[in-house]
């Protein structure tokens, strides 16, 4: 069987400014519509890119790419920024709203943070039993 990657990438602009969660949710929607990803695994991927891009834009004044490919049996979300922090996962403060992504995507995904001189890049992999691709 031939391998088949399923690929889509956006450069926001200006820097990042514009991208919303909807727009790169709809993008990776698109992205994935061929795949036979069930319900429960569509919303794990839009749910990792929901809180990417959130963390993106909180933390480190926004996207500067997005990327969603898909390869057999993986699906993964890559976001760059420009700040040189990598995420880290806040304590748990129940009067506190928000601070929970970071742990979030850590329990759909297998991360990476990759520091360079223009920022980061923050790499999620959902496995075929992550993302429920066949």
């Amino acid at each position: 069987m031939e391998e088949q990657t399923l690929s889509s990438r956006i450069l926001p602009e200006p820097l990042g400014a514009d991208l919303s969660c909807a727009q790169a949710r709809e993008s990776a929607r698109t992205t994935l519509a061929g795949l036979d990803l069930s319900p429960v695994a569509m919303d794990n991927v839009l749910t990792v890119v929901t809180e990417m891009i959130s963390n993106a834009g909180r933390h480190a004044g926004g996207a500067t790419a997005f990327q969603v490919t898909a390869r057999a049996g993986t699906v993964t979300v890559e976001v760059s920024d420009r700040s040189t922090s990598p995420p880290r996962i806040q304590p748990w403060e129940p009067d506190r709203p928000g601070g929970f992504g970071w742990r979030l995507i850590n329990q759909l995904a297998t991360t990476d943070v990759h520091i360079h001189r223009d920022g980061k890049t923050v790499t999620a992999v959902l496995t075929a039993a992550q993302s429920g691709q066949s």
